[in-house]
């Protein structure tokens, strides 16, 4: 039996990894590892590892590693910690794989402290491009540390023999996240007011702003400009929290302080992927910088007002609605989004992510591979005929 590690660092990645989680788990020739870490062991991000347990996962191993500072020097610590984390676990333990996903600071310090122990590694959505943060050194920087790896589109399996990986190396998967739109029942609005405790009145904004890591020191105009233009909307909103990065806290508190002045709106800790997803079915329209606006998003025929260069260098379609920060900019976007003749406009696009078969390819590539010197030693792959 193959043992696969799977780290998880934040409500984000498990639920993109739940459909994978699932597959593993019910694979006779496969034993799950589940190492659980960074923002899921914190009360301050809604302690989501019970979320984990609740689902029916045990959680082999929890580390950890991240420091209440979310100060520059805070996050470079906390990855320093990660690494020793991650390393002491490795040394009682190495799976046959490790699974990592995407480009959180958490997550690169279990890619890099898996080096030495020469253990393969499978990187799920590298590739990518996002200008307005230091995830694009990160998921890089991850994809060097890593012996496979699976990608959501051709053009990033490109990019990745571009950084010298070898063809071979590269699954065109198509994005984890959207097998869950084949398992997950939505729920009805009346069953999310009665499980979660949302307040849904229509028409409804899901907002998601995250700090862009890369502008850190604009962080406090930014989510000011945002909940400016938010209020002059005056739709009920819901709010899900900020990820743990550089200047998180002030993003957090702007926004516990606009829930306070504001009964329509609301801060949930922790949706979990089936409530996030019937939000998404139910609301008018999208606002902020998460990727799930560009991922997910175009599944429900959601408008999204995406603002600012979190996001910037992902493929998109019609659906998103770039914008600037301030806030003229950003109210614009979001009457756009919410006339009903845009949101009509939407009905015929397709979600050029893939089509829900993620877990399935990547399961069997994990089965499959063979685990030896040629997996493990990498060579890097020249692209010829280059003119500088």
């Amino acid at each position: 039996m193959r043992t696969i590690g799977v780290v998880t660092v934040a409500r984000s990645d498990y639920g993109i990894y739940l459909p994978l989680l699932r597959r593993i788990q019910e694979d006779s020739n496969l034993k799950l590892y589940l190492i659980a870490a960074g923002m899921h062991l914190s009360p301050e991000f809604g302690l989501t590892v019970k979320a984990i347990e609740v689902d029916g996962f045990k959680v082999d191993e929890k580390i950890e590693f991240l420091l209440s500072s979310d100060t520059p020097q805070g996050v470079a610590k906390s990855i320093g910690l990660g690494t020793i984390g991650f390393a002491q676990t490795f040394a009682r333990f190495c799976p046959d794989i490790l699974v990592v996903l995407g480009d959180r600071f958490e997550m690169y310090a279990a890619a890099l402290a898996a080096l030495p122990f020469k253990i393969p590694v499978a990187h799920i959505h590298g590739g990518e491009v996002t200008h307005g943060a230091i995830d694009d050194a990160l998921r890089h920087s991850m994809t060097k540390f890593s012996h496979l790896h699976f990608v959501a589109r051709q053009e990033y399996a490109c990019r990745l023999v571009q950084l010298g990986e070898e063809p071979w190396r590269v699954i065109v998967s198509g994005a984890l996240s959207l097998d869950n739109l084949n398992s997950i029942k939505l729920l009805k609005a009346h069953e999310l007011q009665d499980q979660y405790k949302v307040c849904l009145k229509e028409p409804l904004l899901l907002a998601t702003f995250h700090p862009v890591t890369l502008e850190y020191e604009q962080t406090e105009w930014q989510v000011n400009e945002l909940l400016a233009a938010l209020e002059v909307a005056s739709f009920p909103i819901v709010f899900t929290l900020p990820n743990a990065d550089t200047c998180s806290r002030v993003v957090l508190h702007r926004i516990q302080e606009f829930v306070q002045n504001h009964p329509s709106s609301q801060l949930m800790d922790n949706l979990g992927t089936q409530a996030y997803f019937s939000l998404m079915a139910l609301a008018s329209a999208m606002v902020g910088n998460s990727s799930s606006g560009i991922i997910e998003a175009p599944s429900f025929k959601l408008p999204v007002v995406n603002i600012g260069t979190r996001q910037q260098g992902r493929m998109k379609l019609m659906n998103v609605l770039d914008v600037g920060y301030e806030r003229e900019e950003i109210l614009e976007g979001i009457r756009k989004a919410t006339d009903p003749h845009f949101r009509e406009s939407l009905q015929k696009i397709e979600n050029p992510y893939g089509s829900g078969r993620a877990s399935a390819i990547i399961v069997e590539r994990l089965k499959d591979t063979v685990l030896d010197n040629k997996l493990v030693i990498k060579h890097f792959h020249d692209i010829k005929n280059f003119d500088a």
